[in-house]
């Protein structure tokens, strides 16, 4: 496979260089960090998927302590489609599912289907550490450390997330949209000025295709990390798991999805806001993206 950006700085280095923006802008932090870092987080989190019947999302299953406290982290992810968020050939389940084994303290994992919204906010409100109204002190909302990303209609909820957590003064550290499809009245193409950094991965090919350009409502507040565009030869052999209609009606759309390229990437991009995982990375399976050209779009091709 060979790779190609028509951008001059590797994506590697522009996550490294938007993790010590964070670091910069998150000083004003250290001291709640250091609070949070006392107490553990006892969090009871899913294993194997749900049965088939049930319709509860993943976060139905975590159990708060009694005594509430703040996770260091807090990561949500949203399906595309009407996929749900335990289906098994779905690459966001995986990456979830293993981010939790790497990370078990200090960090909460969810994933919802893009239609709960609502639960969703209300599962990162609870981990934040709101009362029983749902509110949160000034203290409370500035520790808040929280990372969105997203497939599809999943993409576009990840900015719907943000602009509900922007209206109740929450901020958003990371938000990383994939092959982004709006539904109707909603907009997924202008991140709102609450959210840190922002990035986007798309393809253009099919009936379905992504987002091709995402931009800051306020470019002093957001950083635009890069909009990457990824095109295919052959479909990602990781395709063959899903389901036929998808493959033949929706090609693009659904190889963008299946590559679990795409997916290391997004850990990539989450893994510089993490705290020290439990077993020792290695950067040696990531994939470096080599510049080419200086319009800030990405090409894969295989």
């Amino acid at each position: 496979m060979q790779q190609g950006f028509r951008n001059r700085f590797s994506f590697k280095r522009v996550v490294r260089g938007g993790a010590v923006a964070f670091r910069a802008r998150s000083q004003t932090a250290i001291t709640g960090c250091l609070i949070a870092l006392i107490c553990t987080l006892s969090v009871t989190l899913p294993g194997h998927a749900a049965s088939p019947g049930s319709e509860a999302s993943s976060a139905s299953s975590v159990v708060l302590p009694s005594s509430q406290t703040t996770p260091r982290v807090i990561v949500v992810g949203f399906l595309g489609g009407f996929v749900r968020h335990d289906e098994p050939h779905h690459p966001e389940v995986h990456v979830i599912q293993d981010l939790r084994q790497q990370y078990p303290k200090d960090v909460y994992f969810g994933l919802f289907e893009n239609r709960k919204l609502a639960e969703a906010y209300n599962t990162i409100l609870k981990q934040l550490g709101s009362n029983v109204d749902g509110r949160l002190s000034a203290d409370e909302k500035r520790r808040a450390h929280i990372l969105l990303f997203g497939h599809s209609w999943g993409a576009s909820a990840v900015v719907a997330m943000s602009r509900k957590l922007e209206r109740a003064g929450i901020p958003v550290t990371l938000t990383v949209q994939i092959d982004s499809v709006a539904k109707p009245f909603q907009n997924d193409w202008l991140i709102p000025p609450n959210v840190l950094q922002a990035v986007n991965f798309y393809q253009t090919h099919g009936l379905i295709h992504g987002r091709r350009q995402i931009v800051p409502a306020d470019p002093a507040q957001t950083t635009i990390l890069g909009n990457f565009r990824w095109e295919y030869k052959g479909e990602p052999a990781e395709c063959r798991g899903f389901s036929w209609r998808g493959r033949l009606l929706s090609k693009g759309h659904t190889e963008i999805e299946c590559d679990r390229k795409i997916w290391m990437q997004v850990e990539t991009l989450l893994r510089p806001h993490l705290p020290n995982p439990v077993a020792t990375q290695t950067n040696s399976g990531e994939p470096h993206l080599r510049p080419s050209g200086n319009d800030g779009y990405g090409a894969q091709h295989r």
